[in-house]
């Protein structure tokens, strides 16, 4: 069983993506962490009890890792051209207790394992060979905490909460097929639309935002 771990703003800079975030939903968002392994760093905001918000970008400070970096982020003229037409809200990551369950047989859509071991303890996470996101993002990327819960008592609590995650999509038919094959539990609700762009509604204490 897959369920959402957390929606992902994919920016040219973290400055940029705090900012937008800001003008969303009337939030800072603090300093996350760094990810050595992949040369990139994020902001982070809880949403729930086992959900949250993840800005992430490139570290310019960090050496370039020996393979692709995750969420397409180094096709840096793609990020910017997705940033700069407003789909800035651009993934999310369901996790599991099983990784090599879910990958079997979706492997050309989700990508291969890879381990890392953090100061936050060991994950696995699949990374398509290129780096891109799954399906132009409009698959999850897939997270193996290895029975360790997401730490989101750790993260900022602003008192934000997900409502909801909405995909807009081409081909709506074909990701409903793909979540229920992927067996997803509560999945983004699909619907048509020119091309891919996820809306998430959030409580706030400002009222109800509407994040993309």
């Amino acid at each position: 069983m897959l369920q959402l771990d957390h929606i992902t703003v994919i920016t040219p800079s973290l400055a940029e993506g705090v900012a937008h975030v800001r003008s969303c939903l009337g939030i800072d968002v603090p300093f996350g962490r760094a990810h050595p392994d992949m040369g990139t760093h994020n902001h982070l905001l809880r949403l729930g009890e086992s959900v949250y918000l993840e800005i992430i970008a490139v570290n310019a400070d960090a050496p370039r890792p020996d393979r692709a970096r995750w969420f397409g982020l180094d096709d840096q003229a793609d990020v910017r051209a997705d940033w700069d037409s407003g789909r800035r809200l651009r993934g999310w990551v369901a996790r599991t207790n099983d990784i090599d369950a879910v990958l079997a047989g979706h492997e050309t859509v989700l990508g291969r394992k890879v381990a890392f071991t953090s100061a936050n303890g060991s994950f696995c996470f699949a990374i398509p060979e290129d780096g891109s996101l799954p399906l132009e993002g409009a698959a999850p990327s897939v997270i193996d905490r290895l029975g360790k819960p997401p730490s989101v008592a750790a993260m900022a609590d602003a008192g934000a909460r997900l409502q909801s995650v909405m995909l807009e999509h081409p081909e709506p038919a074909r990701v409903i097929a793909l979540y229920r094959s992927l067996g997803i539990a509560d999945p983004p609700v699909v619907v048509s639309g020119e091309r891919l762009r996820y809306r998430a509604l959030i409580k706030t204490p400002n009222g109800l935002r509407e994040l993309t």
